[in-house]
């Protein structure tokens, strides 16, 4: 009887110090291990979207103008003019900057009609920044 009284006193010590280890570690700042989650901001997201499938940066550079005019360009004339960059990007707002080269603009709709309005988003984010001389 005594044996059993043993084990049973040591089964319920063992339960009761696993029980408290798991919840310390669930109680770390509300974290659990191995559950990282980086959160990535709107100009990263827009820069790699602009130099990546977006290919933007074909025909548009930072400081000067290319095939199409330079990002500077562009956001200077649309906060000038208080334009909407991404009402531009969905086709809803007609060009304001070089809108003689529209043609040429008009074949990349293609594959930006498949973005989403975060995406977009994204891109004009970018876009303002690096025209203000953010690069990072």
């Amino acid at each position: 009887m005594q044996k059993i009284a043993i084990i049973f006193t040591a089964l319920a010590f063992l339960t009761i110090s696993c029980q408290s280890e798991k919840k310390e570690k669930e109680d770390k700042g509300g974290i659990k291990i191995g559950t990282k989650k980086e959160e990535v901001s709107a100009f990263d997201t827009g820069k790699t979207i602009f130099n990546g499938k977006g290919k933007c940066y074909t025909c548009h550079k930072i400081q000067q103008k290319s095939i199409g005019p330079g990002v500077v360009e562009i956001v200077k004339i649309y906060q000038e003019q208080n334009a909407d960059l991404v009402a531009f990007l969905k086709q809803e707002a007609e060009p304001i900057v070089d809108p003689e080269n529209y043609a040429v603009m008009k074949t990349n709709f293609a594959v930006i009609k498949n973005f989403s309005d975060e995406e977009l988003k994204a891109i004009e984010t970018y876009m303002i920044a690096a025209g203000e001389g953010k690069t990072e």
